[in-house]
């Protein structure tokens, strides 16, 4: 089992260098971070779509550039990998991310493993001028797009939003053809048909329960279009930490790395719970 660390890197919280630093040095596979461009103070959107839960923690709009912060990382260290968890990427200009993303990877020496989601504050989305209800059409359409920048010499795409005329655009990513890209969320039968279709992983959340029912899901997706999945990784973002003894269960689901959680806060804070999730290594 790959176990990596997940982190908001904020303004508040611990430098993203030091962290990377001190994780590689405790043998960790992986550091992930998430991405918000901002949040707007309305709050129309529950956190999670659960009215229930506690009120959005500040780290959600403090959060420092994803691509920035993975850059630094990636300059300090030189095996741990670097995963963005996850890049809203409906938010984003396709032609942008996908030179950001080729450009990460090379600068870490293919190292990068490239989360990706949809999104879930509506008014977050609704600024960048994104409606909710299409997000998941967007997504995919702008992957489909990077896609042919990162593989072809000359790159033009064809959409139903994005259009490219015939382009160069370089750096190719160090990974061949691209690097993973890993969606994360819960699955129905439309995302179980997006991860069959571009995608090579799934990074589901603890709290989404039946891992087996979504790789079902996700397996007969690939069927259907006769896609093999045996290079295929499942990572699961734990919400809360994990006792050793449940990395066999999760392992005979079909997870193949398991991502923990560390506060948004300081050295002092963070470095002795570093030290506890090393024993699971």
């Amino acid at each position: 089992m790959k176990i990596g660390l997940n982190i908001f890197p904020t303004d508040k919280a611990i430098s993203p260098i030091d962290l990377a630093k001190e994780a590689e040095n405790r043998g960790f596979e992986s550091l992930w971070f998430p991405e918000h461009s901002h949040i707007p103070t309305s709050r129309e959107t529950p956190w999670g779509g659960d009215p229930s839960l506690p009120p959005l923690p500040e780290m959600y709009w403090r959060t420092i550039d994803q691509f920035v912060a993975l850059a630094a990382v990636a300059a300090s260290t030189t095996k741990l990998k670097i995963g963005t968890g996850i890049t809203l990427v409906a938010q984003r200009d396709p032609i942008w991310l996908a030179k950001e993303v080729a450009s990460l990877d090379y600068i870490s020496n293919g190292r990068l493993l490239f989360g990706v989601g949809y999104g879930w504050c509506v008014e977050e989305m609704r600024n960048h001028g994104i409606k909710y209800n299409e997000r998941r059409d967007i997504l995919r359409e702008k992957i489909l797009l990077m896609k042919e920048l990162w593989v072809k010499e000359e790159a033009e795409f064809s959409g139903n939003i994005h259009q490219l005329e015939r382009s160069w655009a370089w750096p190719k990513p160090v990974q061949k053809p691209h690097p993973p890209i890993i969606l994360g969320g819960a699955v129905g039968k439309k995302t179980a048909r997006h991860i069959a279709e571009f995608c090579d992983g799934w990074m589901p959340l603890g709290r989404y329960g039946d891992i087996k029912k979504g790789l079902r899901l996700i397996q007969d997706a690939a069927h259907e279009i006769g896609r093999d999945l045996s290079n295929f990784e499942t990572s699961m973002f734990c919400v809360t930490p994990i006792k050793k003894e449940k990395i066999g269960e999760l392992s005979e689901h079909g997870l193949t790395r398991i991502i923990l959680p560390l506060p948004a806060e300081s050295e002092t804070n963070v470095l002795p719970i570093l030290d506890e999730y090393s024993a699971l290594i």
